[in-house]
């Protein structure tokens, strides 16, 4: 390959790229089509000592290093990173400090349809124990196959993971075809080991959950692996006595004293990163504390951000200690639609994973004016037709570096949003021409259009918004953008995305007319005239013309009869 960056539009390539001090370099990859790319680094070494400030591989979702952040490749990475593109093109930068040394590193790229999976490729893998195999096993695996297992077995065990028959191609690095094995249930850390040719590895997890990578090039296939997992107890209190709950604006840690005990360790031993915020002990011993305080550290990766905050347990009092360093580490991580809570115990690097989920705390309501302070309560709102309305989503967070954007807005005559849908914003470009978008505040996303009623008497309006949270102090933020094309859209870094509903709005005429059935107002009346008053006037109208007609016929008929008898002649005698 080209030494220092190049541009490739092959369905698939592998590159081995050398590099030495004070490089920076760009590969494009870009290709017409509607599949998308998968980026495997196999193999890299970067200098020693290095950081990911100063050397690091980035990896952005487009044709250029402008595009999105997908994810970054530093020396400290323990994983093989495996990124894949949202669309037909991405770009990967390679910068190294000024050190002298030799930098290796192997990757392979090729093009792909995301519904094209193999036949029992990945999947969830749960009970105390269990088997599985590579597609096609004994036969040979396909060429390009990527495939996920996530094995969980019950709490207060980990995990033994047998290879009873393993053989994938073998090369120096396994930079080709390779099993990896991971500690958790990601691929982005934790890994156990990488393997390829011939052997019969195993491994054990230090917790409940383990993963289980199979990715392979097109060079060669064999018949791959066969698998067996079982659950191995735990001594001791492996799965702390605990929970931990993450919001949008806060955290909450508890603990229970046995739990506490059993390491040795009691209430008035813990802190956290600020050791001025203490617990509350009743029963359990429980932190409780806003996102942004207590010492939480906040960290940015790619498309997720983390709140992190650790409880040490130490010793009091003493000048020696027998016991182990613990520290308990609570992460809220923001990601996507929802807040995935990790809640782990490090004692002498041994770690413990739990998890759970959440979701952002979003809401939308409408307000009396463009003010936003008057907020509309009554449900159903009862508006004019073409009345300005105004709309605000807000997101709860005690985060203030959180930007809230409406990227789409929905209006149905429906609940559920069935069919049929009216767009009044869509990709953050106004669809309707009343629309009037204010920019994004704080915590809030605002916006404003006229009242309109579906056709086919439809009586109720209900509108559904897709909202983007940024974070403010990321430049290149989809917030930022405001409207974009459906072919240049993509998730921009630090943005996550969720969605809320509104309604129904309904015409104030139909309130009218449900409070007073038996009759209209004199407004309502001059504004639509009642069948019955249509009616009268019709039968009087048919009235007066036949009348007319009547007098008409019976004149013509007397005239007639005088004009004949005046005229007739007289016999004579």
């Amino acid at each position: 390959t080209p030494r220092c960056g190049a541009s490739f539009h092959e369905l698939n390539k592998a590159l081995r790229i050398e590099l030495n001090a004070n490089a920076s370099c760009t590969w494009q990859i870009q290709r017409n089509g509607n599949q998308t790319i998968r980026l495997i680094f196999s193999y890299f070494k970067f200098a020693p000592s290095s950081s990911c400030e100063t050397e690091s591989i980035k990896v952005y979702d487009g044709p250029s290093t402008h595009s999105p952040l997908l994810g970054q490749v530093c020396n400290n990475t323990d994983a093989v990173p495996v990124l894949e593109s949202s669309s037909g093109s991405l770009t990967f930068l390679i910068t190294t400090n000024s050190v002298d040394f030799t930098r290796n590193f192997f990757v392979f790229y090729y093009f792909f349809s995301p519904e094209s999976k193999p036949v029992n490729c990945g999947g969830q893998l749960t009970g105390p124990n269990g088997t599985f195999s590579s597609p096609n096993y004994p036969a040979p695996y396909p060429a390009f196959t990527y495939c996920v297992w996530h094995i969980q077995t019950p709490k207060n065990s980990k995990i033994k993971l047998q290879f009873l028959d393993f053989f994938l191609e073998l090369d120096k690095n396994c930079q080709l075809d390779f099993t990896a094995v991971y500690d958790g249930l990601t691929t982005t850390t934790g890994l156990i080991g990488k393997v390829c040719g011939r052997a019969q590895p195993t491994f054990e997890s230090s917790s409940n959950v383990m993963t289980v990578v199979l990715a392979t090039d097109s060079s060669s296939s064999y018949r791959g692996f066969s698998a067996q997992y079982s659950s191995v107890p735990l001594p001791g209190p492996v799965e702390p006595d605990t929970f931990l709950t993450c919001s949008s604006d806060s955290m909450k840690i508890v603990l229970s004293k046995s739990y506490l005990a059993s390491l040795g360790y009691n209430e008035s031993q813990l802190q956290l990163i600020d050791p001025s915020c203490r617990p509350v002990v009743t029963d359990l011993v429980a932190f409780s504390f806003p996102l942004t305080s207590c010492g939480t550290i906040k960290k940015e990766e790619g498309h997720s951000i983390t709140y992190t905050n650790i409880i040490s347990l130490s010793s009091t009092g003493n000048i020696i200690t027998r016991q182990k360093n613990t520290e308990i580490i609570a992460k809220c991580k923001m990601e996507n639609n929802s807040t995935l809570e990790v809640f782990y115990v490090t004692r002498n690097n041994v770690i413990q994973n739990i998890t759970a989920m959440g979701r952002y705390n979003v809401s939308m309501a409408f307000y009396s004016s463009d003010s936003f302070s008057e907020p509309i309560h009554q449900s159903p709102y009862y508006v004019d037709l073409n009345q300005t309305l105004f709309a605000q989503v807000s997101l709860q967070s005690t985060d203030p570096n959180l930007l809230v954007f409406v990227d789409t807005c929905t209006a149905s005559p429906q609940p559920d949003f069935g069919s049929p849908t009216y767009d009044l914003i869509r990709s953050g470009c106004n669809k309707d021409d009343t629309v009037v978008t204010y920019p994004p505040l704080e915590h809030r996303g605002r916006f404003k259009f006229n009242a309109f009623r579906f056709l086919r008497s439809f009586p109720s309006v209900y509108l559904q918004c897709d909202v983007v949270i940024c974070d403010s102090n990321s430049s290149n933020s989809r917030c930022t953008k405001g409207c974009i094309s459906r072919q240049k859209r993509a998730i921009s870094p630090h943005t996550w995305k969720t969605n809320t509903a509104v309604g129904p709005i309904r015409l104030k005429r139909d309130l009218r007319s449900a409070q007073h059935p038996e009759s209209l107002t004199k407004a309502d009346a001059e504004e639509t005239p009642s069948l019955q008053q249509y009616n009268f006037y019709a039968f009087a109208l048919v009235v007066l013309v036949s009348n007319i007609l009547i007098v008409v016929a019976v004149i013509l008929k007397h005239h007639k009869h005088q004009a004949g008898c005046s005229y007739q002649k007289i016999q004579s005698s």
